[in-house]
């Protein structure tokens, strides 16, 4: 037993096992280096030597791997969160993206499992998570939001030694019901109406560009005439318009008492427009010879919106403006959109349904697959995922395909008309 107890020299790096005072069994296991150099060793205690070799073999193994817990106070969930979207994903992804991921962390994650340890996360509670929020009326999909986030989260936390394990990308998230993302695009009776419709509206060309040509809500607001060739019956997309975004201008001493955004001094804090992030989207989209004729007459009519409105109006370059200048904002373009459907008298839809039926329009005219990715901005490599997403088999499509295997298995109708007769002769 006294040589038991004995400790012995070994090499750097290597772990010391030795039998304590205390009657157990204690580990000191090199991890690396602190912040400030000096070494850092985690200590370990069990009752059995075997326990104690079985665990330090695993914390070996997660140093050498880069997958254990580096020194200091262990995260929680939620700081570590409030950290990673703030210094870390903010300063890398559009302001959208951004968006999308504060709002997540904000409103559910922290809430819902911010007190948990960041090591000692399990995928049980985040399935829990999801389970409360759909109880309390969050769709699926908003649940899905708050997954992709934990998990991109977690994936830098594991990167960089704060957990060993990614527990979002272990958790199950609820699933997704087939009639939430099932879209049916609208059929070329549906957007006809809607011409007729378009065509007494102001910006009547803005809509015509989604339903013909796809073009995506940021893309088509962020459009400047700089950007239009009329001549050569093409536009090209470099930019999409941001959502605004606004802080108090109003100041502490004498506050408005208004949401941010309607602060009577509001102070815009994003900027309008960013440049489109992959090549597929800065592309050159062709116009048709109708959409050519509704631009200039278009740009005719912003002409006389500006000399009427005088020194009123907000010079912007935008093809697309408010009735005094500036650029138009994605939520008035949403109602605007929504306005347009019931007028039209047909059925609702989101603005980006307009997408999918300009992507179906152009399958059902033949279109090769490689012009339509140009004009719809889809990556090569992606693209027949997006097709897939996008290009949707209509009932008519179905019913030529019906009437082309007619035609090669049994002939011409005047076949089947022949066969019918002589089968009720017999």
């Amino acid at each position: 037993m006294a040589e038991e107890k004995k400790r012995t020299r070994r090499a750097n790096g290597e772990s010391a096992i030795y039998l304590g005072k205390d009657g157990r069994w204690h580990a000191r296991v090199p991890m690396g280096y602190k912040d400030d150099g000096t070494p850092y060793r985690r200590h370990l205690t069990r009752p059995s030597r075997k326990e104690l070799v079985d665990e330090v073999r695993r914390l070996e193994k997660q140093r050498d791997e880069g997958s254990a817990r580096q020194p200091g106070k262990p995260w929680t969930v939620a700081k570590w969160l409030e950290h990673w979207v703030e210094n870390i994903a903010k300063p890398v992804v559009s302001e959208n993206t951004y968006a999308g991921y504060e709002v997540a962390v904000r409103v559910h994650l922290v809430p819902g499992i911010g007190r948990h340890r960041i090591d000692r996360l399990e995928p049980e509670h985040l399935e829990s998570l999801y389970r409360r929020m759909q109880s309390a009326g969050s769709k699926a999909g908003t649940a899905h939001q708050a997954h992709r986030t934990a998990r991109t989260a977690l994936g830098e936390a594991v990167r960089r030694g704060h957990a060993a394990k990614n527990a979002a990308a272990l958790a199950k998230p609820p699933r997704m019901e087939e009639d939430e993302n099932e879209v049916e695009p609208y059929s070329v009776d549906e957007v006809q109406r809607l011409l007729l419709e378009v065509n007494k509206r102001r910006n009547s060309a803005r809509w015509m560009l989604a339903l013909a040509l796809g073009l995506r809500q940021g893309e088509t607001l962020g459009l400047r005439w700089s950007d239009v060739d009329l001549a050569n019956e093409y536009l090209k997309l470099r930019r999409n318009r941001l959502r605004p975004k606004y802080e108090h201008g109003c100041g502490e001493a004498s506050p408005c008492g208004r949401k941010a955004g309607y602060c009577p001094a509001r102070v815009q804090v994003r900027r309008e427009t960013k440049n489109t992030k992959s090549r597929a989207g800065r592309r050159a989209v062709p116009l048709p010879g109708p959409l050519v004729v509704m631009l200039r007459s278009h740009r005719e009519a912003q002409a006389r919106e500006r000399a009427a409105a005088g020194n009123l109006w907000t010079e912007s370059e935008y093809v697309f403006t408010k009735p005094l200048g500036g650029p138009l904002s994605p939520n008035t373009d949403y109602h605007d959109w929504k306005r347009l459907l019931e007028d039209a008298g047909v059925r609702d839809g989101r603005l980006h349904d307009a997408r999918h039926t300009a992507g179906t329009v152009l399958m059902l005219l033949g279109v090769p697959d490689r012009v339509i990715d140009q004009i719809m901005g889809w990556e090569p490599g992606g693209a027949a995922r997006m097709r897939a997403r996008y290009l949707h088999v209509t009932d008519p499509m179905l019913k030529e395909a019906a009437r082309k295997i007619s035609h090669a298995i049994w002939g011409p109708p005047e076949n089947l008309a022949v066969d019918k007769d002589q089968d009720n002769e017999a």
